[in-house]
């Protein structure tokens, strides 16, 4: 279904509203998020998402809708991924509890940017290329199949090539200039702890967003729907942050969920790409994302902790080599 220059319009102008809103009032100044706090926003934004999906169920039909909720509910659980990986960034640089959000908030713009370019360039491909939906189904099966050897990895931050590589090229100064990235002493430009820390989020996030868009676009192919869907999970990631930061580590399963998660996806997206249509109807797919994910947090809540269960979550960091097991910190 064709979308007018106006939904689009709206919709941008709608987010950067949002954006605004939370720059301009919300947090003005540095300051730590409670978790009731970050419950609150995150349960805001998952019912704006829910509302905006009644509207497409109304005025685009039953299909967008399903497609909508289904790309919404993978993008929100592949998001959590996020989180894991950002307490173990937090905890390497020892980032402020106030001075987190500022990283996320500017991590998050770019993983919005970076998404709505892979979003568009992945949607003109398959239009113009119907072979590459094999590829992109093959590309989620693989990483899935990855994504469980690497459920337990124990990344090595003190060795990231990544912060190597910047340490590298730039003068970082010893300790935290309050929430700047960058400083000038004595004529030369000096990058802070903090900008490292955006560095390897960033990263993080391009990482993320390759893994996750094919996701997406084995559900819909719709540019509208698939951005849409983007946005309202990227939107809500950083109180999701908050709210869970301090439990994550406890969802021992949901990572080998999410993994199984894109498998499903890619699969689908073979077999409906071979059996042309919808062979695999969406409703199918996000019953079974929602069993999955559910399940595997509920099915982590419900185990008992174990004296030896490390209290950071493990978690494939980009830039890093894994640790071996001995050498795991608590």
């Amino acid at each position: 279904m064709e979308t007018s220059i106006w939904a689009w319009l709206g919709f941008l102008v709608f987010v950067f509203a949002l954006i605004a809103f939370d720059l301009g009032v919300v947090h003005r100044k540095p300051r730590e998020v409670r978790v009731s706090e970050a419950l609150w926003t995150s349960l805001f934004y998952v019912t704006l998402a829910l509302i905006f999906a009644g509207g497409v169920f109304y005025f685009r039909g039953e299909a967008d809708g399903w497609a909508f909720l289904t790309g919404f509910l993978i993008e929100k659980s592949l998001s959590i991924d996020n989180i894991f990986v950002f307490v173990l960034i937090f905890t390497h640089f020892a980032v402020p509890a106030s001075l987190q959000h500022r990283v996320l908030l500017w991590g998050i713009l770019g993983a919005l940017a970076m998404r709505a370019v892979l979003i568009f360039a992945g949607v003109e491909l398959i239009a113009n290329f119907d072979w590459l939906i094999y590829v992109f189904g093959g590309f989620l099966v693989i990483t899935g199949l990855k994504m469980l050897k690497a459920a337990d990895a124990k990344p090595d931050l003190a060795n990231n090539r990544l912060i190597g590589f910047v340490k590298r090229r730039l003068r970082v100064t010893p300790d935290y200039e309050g929430e700047r990235f960058f400083v000038r002493r004595n004529g030369a430009l000096l990058a802070t702890p903090l900008f490292l820390a955006l560095v390897v989020v960033e990263a993080s996030d391009l990482v993320f967003a390759v893994d996750s868009i094919p996701a997406i676009l084995a559900v819909s192919q719709d540019p509208f729907i698939v951005f849409t869907a983007n946005v309202f999970a990227i939107l809500g990631l950083r109180a999701l942050y908050f709210a869970l930061a301090g439990v994550v580590h406890r969802f021992h399963y949901l990572k080998y969920a999410l993994a199984l998660v894109l498998v499903l996806v890619g699969a689908k997206m073979i077999a409906n790409g071979i059996l042309g249509g919808h062979a695999v109807p969406t409703e199918y797919a996000l019953i079974a994302t929602a069993v999955l994910v559910f399940g595997s947090i509920a099915l982590s809540l419900l185990r008992k902790p174990q004296a030896d269960d490390p209290a950071l979550p493990s978690g494939w960091v980009v830039g890093s080599p894994d640790l071996p097991d001995d050498r795991r910190p608590d």
